[in-house]
């Protein structure tokens, strides 16, 4: 998941314990506890969590903010929420959710937290106007009942309150005080969470113990998030003591990694599947029949196999750790003779006719992009589509996938993954399907924005859930704007003496409980 308004630029390595800092930022000791983290994504120029959907972004304000809840995604198990700015939440009537807040809990510049915060959050991001609002299910207004109580209220806007249930451990809460001036909002992230920003010098941002963090201060007294786009180099800083934590690991790696004695790795179920997003505002996959035929063309098996443990088999459009996931029966599978059928019912009999495809992906940001994406290539030439692979670095991949002033975007294919740090489906569904976001796909269906409207609306999770595996994905199963390659494996290596680190599915890490010993 990225954005389409900042760009990734450059990388960088950094030696924590050499670093003397300027006015205005910290002064490396070697006395301090440090925790330097490689990142797969710069976090520079506007710090407002609604002007973004970018993964190393996203991944480094968790430092720095809390939600109203905090949620456990566990594989085999069903997703769970968690007190954080909240303590109590319940449905009051179908139209309102109401969060009872955690007293004394301050923001970073010194502000009391409370109920007009939530408000100025929520009232904010889901404006349409942000770039973030697709994420959210729609424009609501929140009522201060008291210091300590919000109530979401979503009558007058036509759809019920409980789809904010899982969206509440999703939205960053910012202070009001910042809300009314974006100006201010943008210069540097305030929040609630363990860590506060200090600084940023190039490609590394500084953060500080938070002293009056509601959970107690960390016992890490400082950390740098250092972007560092290149895998082997983020290994090789962690074997050396440069990092504690190396993000992003390829899977040779990590088994490599598992067997150093120096050495702690994780590994995990993600929020994200891995798409072929197909440009359905573009002529020949403005045609169903010709997105259903090149996904009739694809092997998975084999890019399951390539992929090893860094990918598990997804026949849907969401995530295994996502609240209604269920592989689809009418999922398209590999079939040659369907394929051929397909483009000769469109016109195009063996693909003759075809436009020549430009399929963009990136590198070193994804495990084995460009070799699945060969693969990926070479499959559909054997039907007779003419595919061209474009391998793009971080940034200009970046740039390319999303849709640009035409409308359209590069390419008539993108390969895109998707996090989102909650269960909620429709922080996938909306942003990449419904027509008013589609930021890649370009998809603009009406019968698919209906099912997509339909199981949002639903009055109880019960009831959406049977919509969502009876009309919402066999629908667009029939439709296929993007094809799910696999949902996948997070990798972390982490030095051997950092102890009570949490990864959370999404990419974040907590290092709130966190100690070098």
């Amino acid at each position: 998941m990225v954005t389409r308004r900042q760009v990734l630029v450059g990388a960088s390595v950094f030696a924590a314990a050499n670093a003397v800092g300027t006015k205005g930022s910290l002064v490396w000791a070697q006395s301090k506890k440090t925790v330097v983290l490689a990142s797969m994504g710069p976090v520079t120029g506007n710090w407002d969590p609604t002007s973004h959907t970018t993964i190393g972004q996203s991944n480094f304000e968790k430092f720095v903010f809390n939600h109203l809840t905090r949620c456990t995604m566990e594989e085999g198990k069903p997703p769970a929420l968690e007190p954080d700015l909240a303590v109590e939440w319940k449905l009051i009537d179908p139209y309102t959710l109401e969060f009872k807040l955690r007293d004394g809990v301050k923001f970073h510049d010194g502000k009391e937290f409370g109920a007009e915060d939530v408000k100025a959050t929520m009232e904010y991001a889901c404006q349409s106007a942000r770039p973030a609002a697709s994420l959210y299910p729609g424009q609501v207004e929140v009522e201060v009942v008291d210091k300590l109580t919000a109530r979401i209220k979503t009558e007058k806007f036509g759809y019920p309150a409980s789809a904010f249930w899982f969206i509440s451990s999703y939205l960053p809460i910012l202070s009001a005080k910042d809300v009314a001036d974006p100006t201010i909002l943008q210069k540097r992230p305030n929040g609630t969470n363990a860590f506060k920003y200090v600084s940023t010098q190039g490609d590394k941002n500084f953060l500080a113990a938070n002293d009056e963090f509601y959970g107690g201060r960390p016992k890490i007294d400082e950390i740098v998030y250092a972007y560092v786009p290149d895998a082997n180099t983020r290994v090789l800083g962690l074997l050396n003591g440069e990092y504690q934590i190396a993000e992003r690991l390829e899977p040779e790696q990590f088994a490599t990694l598992s067997q150093n004695p120096n050495v702690a790795t994780h590994s995990g179920l993600s929020t994200e599947n891995k798409y072929l997003h197909f440009r359905c505002n573009k002529p020949p996959f403005n045609d169903p029949r010709i997105r259903l035929a090149a996904c009739h063309a694809i092997d998975r098996d084999q890019i399951l196999e390539l992929m090893g443990a860094a990918a598990k088999p997804s026949s849907c459009f969401i995530s295994p750790s996502k609240f209604g996931f269920s592989d689809i029966g009418n999922y398209p599978k590999y079939d040659p003779e369907a394929s051929q059928r397909l483009l000769a019912e469109a016109g195009f009999p063996k693909g003759e006719g075809l436009p020549q495809l430009e399929y963009i992906t990136s590198i070193g940001f994804y495990p084995k992009t460009k070799e699945y994406g060969e693969l990926i290539t070479a499959m559909m030439a054997e039907q007779g589509f003419n595919v061209q692979l474009t391998v793009l670095e971080p940034a200009a991949w970046e740039q390319a996938i999303y849709r640009g002033a035409d409308g359209q975007g590069q390419g008539h294919m993108c390969d895109v993954g998707w996090l989102s740090g909650s269960p909620e489906p429709d922080l996938v569904l909306r942003p990449n399907w419904h027509s008013k976001a589609a930021l890649i796909s370009g998809v603009n269906d009406p019968e698919i924005d209906a099912v997509l409207d339909k199981e949002r609306n639903a009055k109880n999770p019960d009831e959406r859930l049977k919509i969502l595996h009876e009309e919402t994905f066999p629908v667009m199963a029939s439709k296929m704007p993007s094809f799910s390659l696999f949902s996948t494996i997070n990798f972390h290596g982490a030095a051997k003496n950092l102890k009570g680190a949490y990864y959370f599915p999404n990419g974040p890490i907590d290092l709130s409980k966190a100690d070098l010993v």
